[in-house]
């Protein structure tokens, strides 16, 4: 007989895939278009600054409208909502095919948006879920995230040549990876009573081993004006958007350097891709560790040391070891992601609390990070080599490490301390 214990179990394993089946879908619909994008261009005879715009625009997108996530959370649900993300996921890259300029970056648009929703809401479902098993899921989360994105950038040009050459079917074809994970999520939309709307109450609000404002009934009905003069809360948005400003420069330009030290284009892209494996061990790995290791702010020193040793490489010896650099690189995006993404879980003491710090984190944080490709071209425009503009992004991962400091302390939001929980 089936005990409700067993039942339990199972319905969190459903659970469970139908997230990390949407992780998939949260970078794959967006680094599909770097592959493509020499296609598009000639195809619809834009110049190269139009191009861009099809690679930040998602960037910016993620947020802006991740401040939408919390409105539409409490109006429809968390799950709800991320059937919805789904829907409009799906829609967004069909319209990207459709054969009008218009059509494209509207498409675009939505893609980031969908994202964007997608990004926040699902720490929540996991602080509401898995409370016990944070550090775990936070982990897989970032990993299915990060092979999504390898999936995109790896998949696509195959897709087009099964296509006869057709970007358009090549990058209309990743909608089915989104009605692939809304197959996975409709036992959440058929959940009795499981819109899976924030609450102050909820079971998994306070989670073993925490205390703090949400464990005593309090500390929910925060608005983002706390939030905002609040160190941890700020502390947590200032470390997501460094590390995500870190990654979106290092996936522009990182390629312009191996070229300008004379690394030819095809193998310089690989080495970018190349990242993404050694990112894979370390983005499931780095949570768990963290939540075992004292000081709190060890796993991002090592982190943070990691990528400034990559970088130091290509400062001084691009091509002497341009694999070591990028297996350094790739181990330190890893971990900084999953870490920067489990701080919000961590920080949070409740379900709505954890909704409302994910949207400030993302929404400023990749607002902020969408300087980082930006200025470190322009430091090389003005300075005329690599140089200047690597020794800033050293200069950033130094910032980093600082501010996540008091990310990593054992505190929560609006006040309190708990402590990290510990999977059983």
């Amino acid at each position: 007989m089936t005990g409700p214990r067993t039942s339990g179990v199972t319905a969190a394993w459903i659970t469970a895939a139908g997230l990390l089946a949407i992780s998939l879908n949260l970078r794959a619909g967006v680094s599909s278009i770097g592959p493509v994008i020499d296609d598009i261009r000639a195809d619809l005879g834009f110049s190269a600054a139009a191009a861009s715009l099809l690679t930040t625009i998602p960037v910016v997108a993620f947020g802006i409208f991740a401040f939408a996530a919390p409105g539409l959370s409490q109006r429809l649900g968390m799950r709800r909502l991320l059937g919805l993300v789904l829907l409009v996921l799906a829609a967004g890259i069909l319209l990207r095919s459709v054969p009008e300029l218009q059509m494209l970056f509207l498409g675009t648009c939505l893609v980031g948006a969908a994202i964007a929703m997608g990004n926040v809401v699902i720490p929540a479902v996991i602080k509401s879920d898995f409370a016990a098993k944070s550090g775990l899921m936070m982990g897989l989360y970032s990993t299915f995230i990060g092979i999504g994105a390898s999936l995109g950038s790896g998949l696509t040009v195959p897709l087009r040549e099964s296509f006869g050459g057709s970007w358009r079917w090549a990058l209309a074809a990743w909608a089915g990876l989104a009605v692939f994970a809304l197959l996975a999520w409709v036992p959440q939309l058929l959940r009795r009573g499981g819109s899976g709307k924030p609450s102050g109450t909820s079971a998994g609000e306070a989670g073993p081993g925490e205390t703090g404002p949400a464990a005593r009934g309090g500390g929910t009905g925060a608005g983002m004006r706390q939030l905002l003069a609040d160190p941890v809360a700020i502390a947590v948005t200032l470390t997501m958007g460094i590390q995500s400003m870190t990654y979106y420069a290092s996936l522009t330009w990182v390629p312009s350097i191996f070229m300008a030290a004379g690394m030819p284009a095809q193998q310089a892209g690989w080495m970018v891709a190349f990242t993404v494996f050694p990112a894979t061990v370390t983005s499931l790995l780095a949570p768990i560790f963290a939540q075992r290791v004292r000081p709190t702010w060890l796993p991002m020193l090592i982190a943070v040391g990691l990528g400034m040793s990559s970088f130091t490489g290509l400062l001084f010896a691009p091509l002497a070891a341009p694999y070591v650099w990028m297996m350094l690189m790739g181990f330190a995006q890893g971990a900084l992601l999953a870490l920067c993404l489990s701080f919000i879980v961590w920080r949070s003491p409740s379900v709505l609390l954890t909704a409302k710090v994910s949207t400030m984190a993302q929404g400023f944080g990749y607002i902020l990070a969408a300087a980082g490709p930006i200025g470190m071209g322009a430091l090389h425009s003005l300075s005329g080599g690599w140089t200047v503009p690597i020794i800033a992004l050293l200069c950033v991962f130094a910032v980093l490490f600082a501010v996540s400091v008091l990310a990593a302390r054992d505190a929560f939001v609006l006040g309190g301390t708990g402590r990290k929980i510990v999977a059983d």
